[in-house]
Formats: C-alpha cells, structure tokens, sequence
C-alpha cells in the first residue's frame, strides 16, 4: 500500500497516531494537575517501565495536558554524567517565561528569574566546564542575579529555595508549575539526595509545583537508596505492555482513518510477535503496511512482512544497543540470554561464564551505566530492553 499514507511512527519519544492502552494514566494524571491547581496536596509521580513501552510518549502527553491547562512546564533529560542543576535550571526557565506574561507583578517574575540566574551560575561541586578549566556557563535569563538565595553551591538548599520562588508565582495565577525529568536512573545519585529533599520540602509547604519522572524499573530503587521517604513522596506508575485489545486499537484506529482494515488473524499474529510492547506494535506495523498490497492486511501479509521489520529492529533498536558494549560485556549479555528471558541471579551468570561473581562485578556495573540491564532487587538483573535476549541468541558467539 502506499508508504505515504503509512500511519505508524515507531520513533524513539513520537506519539503515535493512537496512544492506545493509556487512558487510566492520562486520567489519573488528570486528576492531580486539578488537585495541584487548587491547592490540595498531591504527590510527584514517576513512571517506570522497559524501554519500548512509551515512558517518554507518556511524559510528552502529560506536559502537554498540563500546557493546556496554562501549567508553567519544563523538561530535561538526565544524563549519568551531568549534574541537573544547568538542565534544571534551563527547564525551570522555560516554566517562568511561560508564565511571565500573565503574571500582573513584573517585579515578582523578574525576582524569581534573579534568583534563578543566580541559582544557574552557583558554584559547586558539579561536573562543569568552568570546573575543568573551560568558560564559565552563562545562561540566557534577561534578569540581574539575586545573590543569596539559591546560590548557596549546596544543591539540596539551592533546589529548594529555587522551587518555592516558582511555586509562588504560579500560587498568584492560580496554576501550577510541572517539571518532566527523563531518563530519571541516570541522575548522579548525589543529585537524587537534593531533588528528593526539594521535593519533600516542597510537598511540606504545599507549593504547586510537581515533579513527573520516567525512567527504567529500578528507578524506584534508586530514590529509595537517595531518600528513605521517597516511598512516599513519589507515587510510582509501572507502564507495561500493551493488552490485546490495545494493541488491536492501536493498529486499527489509525489505519481505518485510511480506509484500510485487518484481517483477525493478522491482528493475532502481530500481537504475538510485537508481545504487545508499544514500539514494537508500530514497528511491525509499519512495515506490514508497506509490504501489503491491499486491505484488509491479512496474516500472510505480516508473515511476509516480519523479516524484514525484524532486521529492521536488530541493526536500530537492538544492534545500536549491542555495539556499545564491550566484548567482556557482550559475554555477560550472552550468558544472562542464555539462562533465559525473565531476570537471572548474578551467580547463575558466574557460573555459566565459570567465574567468580566478583570477577564480573566491573562488567555487569558498567552494563547498568550504560542502561542495559539494571538490577531490580539485590542478587537479580534483567535486560532493560525487551526481547534483547531473543536478539542475543541469534547472535554469532
């Protein structure tokens, strides 16, 4: 059929044509932008999951929800390597200037975009250019720096001051300011101590401001370690695969807008090679429309159509993944593949490899940093990317 007409995007963040299958979220979500706005307490959220199952799809939808509702936003995405402080204030800058024309006290705003600037060009212990000998960073606030408040160098007290000045701008317009932080796992973990403190203390004082993470399944784990009340401070959203019927709506809903329709058994055969995963449904999907000659696809269609979507898949989503790794890494994926798909013992690995467990140690924490695997609970470890272990099997040793 014709590729132009294609409907589905399996990109890396894009929504798709029918976010399918996340209406409880969308609605709960809902539910905290009014409580927040009205001045009720309500926890920051984070939601987990694999990578594939549309966290970041998610975290896009929610931000603009709350644009729509006239909410200051911002967002960054966390690197491992990076304090948060210049993406937070560079996300924090853009939630102001949303609000900054609404707002009927300029003197307010332009207090807050001071002790922003200043907040952005405090000295620290962070990882920065000016620390290793290069310019210092000059962030793009048309505001005087107010000196004194958030400038401390101490993250914690810096975020926290920093919140509440924004928080209060949004109390005068009677709405709320949403912070979106993906990639959350890789905030260095001094970082995670002071977002969880701002956070709590914000929560404390009742500020409309919120936080809304997204990051792998052991993002909970991580803040946990940080900040024994995060448990309570976050209220956390497992994003899984799609159900059969959502995975269905996906598909069809977008290609009936086309005129263009599915066979039952095509709808069944889809589901059980994309395991309802949400990339892989559009990934599948849009190469079963290129390869189809005409409606209704039909299961002959997506049987012809697999190869290639599967090759598809090993050079972009699993191949890139698999390059990164270092042959000592690629053997310890290896191993882990080889017991299984569901999370393996790190001693069970060991064995397999016939080496000691703290041998491996230097592998298997360097495969956590770069976000291919990650440890749920002490002892287990599982591959964060779907069907990686499928991938793996196939590979040459």
């Amino acid at each position: 059929m014709d590729p132009v007409r294609n409907p589905y995007a399996p990109g890396a963040g894009q929504r798709p044509p029918e976010l399918a299958g996340r209406e409880r979220e969308i609605r709960q979500f809902e539910v905290v932008l009014e409580r927040v706005a009205s001045g009720r307490p309500e926890r920051s959220l984070v939601l987990t999951g694999l990578r594939g199952v549309g966290k970041t799809v998610l975290l896009n939808t929610f931000r603009s929800m709350a644009i729509q509702r006239l909410w200051g936003t911002g967002k960054l995405e966390a690197r491992p390597d990076q304090s948060i402080r210049r993406s937070i204030a560079a996300a924090m800058h853009m939630a102001l200037r949303e609000l900054a024309p609404r707002h009927r006290a300029p003197d307010r705003v332009e207090h807050a975009l001071g002790v922003l600037k200043a907040f952005a060009q405090a000295k620290s212990d962070e990882r920065t250019s000016s620390k290793q000998g290069g310019p210092r960073w000059q962030p793009g606030i048309d505001a005087v720096a107010v000196r004194g408040r958030a400038d401390s160098g101490d993250l914690e007290i810096d975020l926290t001051e920093l919140f509440a000045d924004a928080a209060a701008i949004a109390t005068d317009l009677g709405v709320g300011i949403a912070l979106f932080i993906d990639e959350m796992q890789d905030i260095p973990p001094d970082d995670v101590s002071a977002l969880c403190a701002a956070c709590h203390e914000l929560a404390q004082n009742g500020g409309p401001l919120i936080v809304v993470g997204a990051g792998l399944p052991h993002v909970p784990a991580v803040l946990s370690a940080s900040k024994s009340y995060s448990e309570r401070l976050f209220r956390y959203a497992r994003i899984d695969r799609l159900s059969r019927e959502a995975a269905d709506h996906a598909l069809t809903a977008p290609a009936g807008l086309e005129e263009v329709g599915y066979e039952p058994e095509a709808l069944e055969t889809l589901y059980r090679i994309s395991d309802g995963y949400p990339f892989f449904v559009q990934a599948y999907g849009k190469v079963t429309w290129d390869m189809a000659l005409n409606s209704p696809i039909t299961a002959e269609d997506v049987g012809v159509a697999a190869p290639d979507a599967e090759e598809e898949l090993a050079v972009g989503f699993f191949g890139s993944r698999y390059e990164r790794a270092t042959p000592a890494e690629r053997d310890y994926m290896r191993a882990m593949a080889a017991l299984g798909d569901d999370p393996v013992l790190t001693n069970d690995v060991a064995a397999h490899l016939s080496r000691r467990p703290s041998s491996l140690s230097p592998a298997r924490d360097s495969l956590i940093k770069k976000g291919l695997i990650y440890s749920g609970e002490r002892g287990l470890i599982a591959f964060t990317v779907p069907h990686f272990g499928k991938f793996l099997r196939r590979q040459p040793a």
